[in-house]
């Protein structure tokens, strides 16, 4: 099996960031969009005004900022820039009543993939950015980057759509951690359909 855990910039003798600290999302939608997001991730403004709004939901003074814009065009699903950004979750409880929590208050993913290395949810927001919740599927990097290596990943590196209803009722039936995130077996999707409402 190739050596495939990579190395940090700083064991490559580089100079690189120490983290990725926040993510600003500018918007027409300014009141609906901070409501949202608080709502998605359980955040709190640190520091909000008329035009930007600061979120937080762990010790770094904002993760995510909100900005107002003006006369601002409708995001084109069609044109390049970034895809989507994620957030991942300590626990597949913790990811799971998270998505039960926003399933409740009417805010359903529009996708539902377990990607052999993570189960992931992914949402739009109001302007159609869109955003993974996820877990990872292994209880370690070594374990990650050996079904990497291994060649599952190589055969279907997007994953296998799957039933969120159904994985929350096996998960409240008392089935293990080990066993919900037991990579899936099935065919690559058609992203084009997989994705069609992005």
């Amino acid at each position: 099996m190739p050596d495939c855990i990579p190395k940090t910039a700083r064991a490559r003798g580089k100079v690189a960031p120490s983290k990725m600290a926040h993510v600003v999302l500018r918007t027409n939608q300014y009141d609906e969009m901070v409501a949202w997001w608080k709502t998605f991730l359980e955040a709190e403004p640190l520091h909000a005004n008329p035009f930007m709004t600061f979120l937080t939901f762990d010790e770094e003074h904002h993760r995510l900022a909100i900005a107002r814009g003006a006369n601002l065009a409708a995001k084109v699903t069609s044109s390049v820039g970034v895809d989507h950004f994620a957030f991942a979750y300590a626990s597949l409880s913790d990811l799971l009543s998270t998505y039960v929590r926003l399933a409740e208050q009417g805010v359903r993913p529009s996708t539902s993939i377990h990607h052999g290395i993570s189960l992931s949810f992914y949402y739009l927001d109001p302007d159609r950015n869109e955003v993974e919740l996820q877990v990872d599927a292994f209880p370690s990097v070594e374990a990650t980057n050996a079904f990497l290596a291994d060649g599952p990943f190589a055969r279907n590196p997007i994953g296998v759509l799957f039933d969120p209803e159904a994985m929350v009722k096996r998960w409240r039936e008392g089935a293990s951690d080990a066993e919900l995130l037991r990579p899936l077996e099935g065919g690559v999707p058609d992203m084009r359909t997989a994705f069609a409402e992005h």
